[in-house]
């Protein structure tokens, strides 16, 4: 289960970017885009990130999962769409030359922070 691999690699890059706020607040949730080309399953990363975080200073952290469409261009017809089916031909024009644009995604969109009450 690779999900495990990148709730840990998560979870580094949120504690290294808000380290200094960590002082005043605590990361309530963690953005995320990820491209349904990317091979993740976001329950499954959840899991995994849950199990993760629990003995870090991201426990209780909620990830919030956008996933990203796979968006094809077509190189013939420069025609562009949703790509919802393992087939991966033009709608337009049949040709086979196609580019994907979007789907691979993986990234940490924004972190949200909240304050700590005294």
């Amino acid at each position: 289960m690779h999900e495990m691999g990148i709730a840990l690699e998560i979870i580094d890059i949120a504690e290294s970017s808000v380290a200094s706020r960590l002082k005043e607040g605590q990361v309530e949730r963690i953005f995320l885009k990820i491209g349904k080309l990317s091979a993740l399953v976001p329950e499954s990363l959840e899991f995994c990130f849950e199990a993760a975080a629990s003995k870090t200073s991201l426990a209780g952290a909620k990830l919030v999962i956008e996933e990203v469409p796979v968006i094809g261009r077509c190189e013939a017809c420069n025609s562009q769409w949703t790509i919802t089916q393992p087939v991966f031909i033009c709608q337009k024009c049949k040709s086979g030359s196609i580019k994907v644009i979007s789907g691979r995604e993986l990234e940490i969109e924004s972190i949200e922070i909240i304050e700590k009450e005294d």
